[in-house]
């Protein structure tokens, strides 16, 4: 019986074939596809490799999940280890090896209560629902409801935590997300939101919120908890100061309110401390933690005081909250960034990039403000002819800041825009950056913002 020959090997996909068919089959709600029309297929520590051949150095990093980079090899080899002995891949919560390595790790880390008297709890893979098991969490404990949030914060986007997220267009349409949330000025210097700035705008959001939960005709009843970022990410890359953050800390335990940080995208090192909320010496009721907390991998979890473990069997729950590969990649990211002492590497070269920026900015008017912690690293473009406010800002620039990250990209640098009008140049390069990749980082991000520049633009 003849044998039917074997048909032709297809040929490769090419790049733009696959960009096509994502834009066809894929949702409209895409982000950083939009942004950043390659194909990645290889990559290694920033580096990555598009179908094309192309090199980026990547200061996105899974939007700040990647805090050793790209298939780091104590990563790789934790997970090529699980996978070689059968190791069980998914078993809910049901306790295994690694598992019990991961909380250890992970407890070495926290300050004191939450070292020794901490509890943790695994929440399905995404930051998102890690804030919503905080919030349910401290509304058992306290028998409250209400949350306060603030101006600026992103918490994610499922029912309560797209309630405690403040941006506008993507709450607007969807209907009955508003729940039980107060929300609260976050003290930004260069657009304060009293239209003072500096410490006088820190002492004054710091003096309104406890007024406002004082007041008995303030509208506020006795909430469960405050949710807030040690540095807003996706609000602009916005640090809270740290007076302000103490004052919070001590307004909530004054009034029996529960602390939540969420350090879903500022933990593991980013901010140049372990947890950011380590800069102001404050020490939360309930710590959120996802992204960079996995090695890479889906994983989040709350760890919280012992005070508020009331929860029931089944009281929040989700079939992926035992992802063994996230924890086998989580245990090594956390002892690597340790050992190695990134932590303080983060600090050493943010501050670095810190300082050659505003360096940059004294050139550059298209340059608003530069702020962050660590490699938590925002620009604020503005436009440099339009009439400054009271405090002296001048208006956002959306176009510009659309045209730099396209000029970084032309020149092999992935960057992604946040903050008010996604008018703030973000970078999150991994912890792992070298020297030589920060010179570059800066080059290329320098020679982008110039070439985008209205001006130069138009006398060219």
């Amino acid at each position: 019986m003849a044998m039917t020959p074997l048909a032709p090997r297809p040929a490769r996909p090419t790049p733009v074939g696959i960009l096509e068919r994502q834009a066809a089959r894929e949702s409209s709600a895409r982000t950083y596809a939009r942004s950043f029309p390659i194909v990645p297929v290889r990559a290694q520590g920033m580096t990555v490799v598009g179908a094309d051949g192309r090199r980026y150095l990547d200061c996105l990093s899974g939007a700040g999940a990647l805090a050793l980079g790209h298939n780091h090899p104590g990563v790789v080899a934790a997970i090529r280890s699980m996978l070689d002995r059968e190791a069980p891949l998914q078993v809910l919560d049901v306790a295994t090896p690694e598992r019990d390595a991961f909380v250890g790790e992970l407890l070495a880390t926290l300050p004191e209560p939450l070292a020794t008297r901490g509890r943790v709890h695994f929440c399905s893979p995404a930051g998102t629902d890690a804030v919503e098991a905080a919030w349910k969490l401290v509304q058992s404990a306290t028998g409250r409801s209400g949350l306060l949030a603030f101006t600026g914060a992103y918490h994610g986007q499922s029912a309560g935590s797209l309630a405690a997220t403040a941006n506008v267009a993507i709450k607007a349409p969807v209907r009955g997300v508003v729940a039980d949330v107060t929300r609260l000025p976050f003290p930004y210097r260069l657009r304060c939101p009293f239209g003072l700035g500096g410490e006088v705008g820190d002492r004054v959001a710091a003096d309104f919120v406890q007024r406002l939960l004082d007041d008995p005709s303030g509208g506020v009843v006795a909430p469960a908890a405050m949710v807030v970022e040690p540095v807003q990410g996706e609000g602009g890359v916005v640090p809270a100061p740290d007076a302000w953050l103490r004052a919070m800390r001590t307004i909530t335990a004054d009034r029996g309110i529960a602390f939540i940080a969420d350090e879903v995208q500022t933990g593991v090192g980013r901010t140049g401390a372990m947890w950011a909320v380590g800069h102001s010496a404050v020490v939360p009721d309930v710590l959120v933690l996802s992204k960079a907390v996995g090695g890479g991998l889906p994983l989040a979890l709350i760890v919280y005081r012992e005070e508020l473990d009331g929860w029931a069997p089944g009281a929040h729950t989700g079939t992926f909250r035992g992802n063994q590969l996230a924890f086998a990649a989580g245990a090594v990211t956390l002892r690597v960034v340790r050992e190695e002492g990134l932590v303080a590497r983060a600090a050493v070269v943010g501050e670095r990039i810190l300082a050659e920026l505003r360096t940059l900015q004294a050139t550059e008017p298209t340059i608003g403000d530069v702020r962050g912690r660590g490699l938590m690293i925002g620009l604020e473009i503005v436009d440099p002819d339009g009439e400054p406010d009271r405090c002296g800002a001048r208006p956002p620039a959306p176009a510009v800041a659309r045209a730099i990250r396209r000029e970084c990209l032309a020149r092999g640098l992935i960057v992604e825009l946040g903050g008010r009008d996604d008018c703030v140049v973000r970078l999150l390069p991994p912890l792992t950056i070298s020297d030589a990749e920060a010179t570059a980082v800066l080059d290329r991000l320098a020679s982008s913002i110039a070439a985008a520049s209205p001006a130069r633009r138009a006398a060219s």
